[in-house]
């Protein structure tokens, strides 16, 4: 059956390419996460991201059976990961995988942040954005926990983050910087503590990575600025550079618009609400359990505000 949130690039890879592998283990590979998670680029639109190019890459060497991400969204803060690996429709895959990445922290942290990229300004709230880290924090300790007994046999990796405003003055860099240093200490501290591994990509981004950070009013990296996200994952899983992915190994874009999503999400409303009719015909008193593609959808704090960004784009 497929989900709704395929719609967003999920991927299945069950091909391997005849290359010997150095490791033993064919992976059962799922993305967990935010928009970082789901590959969004820097212009509103789902392609190509970091989670994509580990798949290729352990594709190409033998080592991937399976791989998805479809657990992930854009806008979602960790309280939307939490539930989101809590939820029935998640059980399957995660009991089913031998590796997982999570993206999760930075929407509850950056969203406190206000903006101005034109005068290149940065202003927040030090009251807020502790509060923010201390959820971050208790809601990481629980995502951990959950994936520990729902994906026994994975192997854990806590994605870290960068620095997401290289374009604003010298001098706003450094607040918001120590908050995301502390937001990438509380990934790592925690990561460490349920035995999964943090994989650092603050050092790769740097405070002036415009080439991989290319549209000042927006958070998202481009192909080249995946791929350093990926190299760092796949540093940290091979212990080497052995499985690092060159630049001109990277695909060609192939983006899917919000507006294409929206208009797939409709139809799979549309989809829903038949379904629900017919299931009330055949039986009227029975419970009704939702269709996997509301399930996936409700209760998401962060879908609402995509949505409503999705709408703005349309109209």
């Amino acid at each position: 059956m497929k989900r709704l949130l395929s719609l967003i690039g999920t991927v299945v890879l069950t091909m391997v390419f005849g290359v010997s592998s150095a490791f033993a283990q064919s992976e059962n590979y799922l993305s967990i996460g935010d928009s970082l998670a789901a590959g969004q680029t820097p212009y509103r639109q789902i392609d190509t991201g970091y989670s994509d190019l580990i798949a290729m890459r352990l594709g190409m060497t033998g080592q991937l059976s399976f791989y998805t991400k479809e657990l992930a969204f854009p806008g979602f803060t960790t309280a939307d990961v939490l539930k989101r690996v809590k939820s029935e429709e998640a059980s399957d895959l995660l009991a089913n995988a031998t590796l997982i990445t999570v993206s999760a922290g930075a929407n509850d942290l950056l969203r406190l942040v206000q903006v101005n990229p034109t005068a290149g300004t940065l202003a927040f709230s030090q009251l807020q954005t502790d509060y923010a880290l201390n959820v971050v924090r208790k809601n990481m300790v629980e995502i951990l926990e959950e994936l520990k007994v729902r994906a026994p046999k994975a192997k854990i990796f806590v994605m870290g983050y960068y620095f997401a405003y290289p374009n604003v003055h010298a001098t706003q860099k450094e607040g918001t910087n120590a908050q995301l240093i502390k937001l990438n200490t509380i990934l790592q501290q925690q990561a460490e503590h349920a035995g999964a591994t943090f994989v650092n990509v603050y050092d790769a981004f740097g405070l002036n990575a415009t080439n991989l950070l290319p549209n000042i009013s927006d958070v998202h990296p481009n192909f080249e600025g995946y791929r350093q996200m990926a190299n760092a994952f796949l540093h940290e899983y091979s212990g080497s550079n052995a499985l690092a992915i060159s630049s001109n190994e990277l695909p060609k874009p192939n983006p899917i618009s919000f507006e294409q999503i929206l208009e797939q999400q409709e139809k799979a409303e549309q989809k829903k609400e038949q379904d629900k009719e017919e299931k009330e015909n055949e039986k009227e008193k029975e419970k009704e359990q939702p269709s996997p593609a509301a399930s996936i959808i409700q209760g998401f704090t962060g879908y609402a505000a995509f949505m409503e960004k999705v709408r703005a784009i349309r109209s």
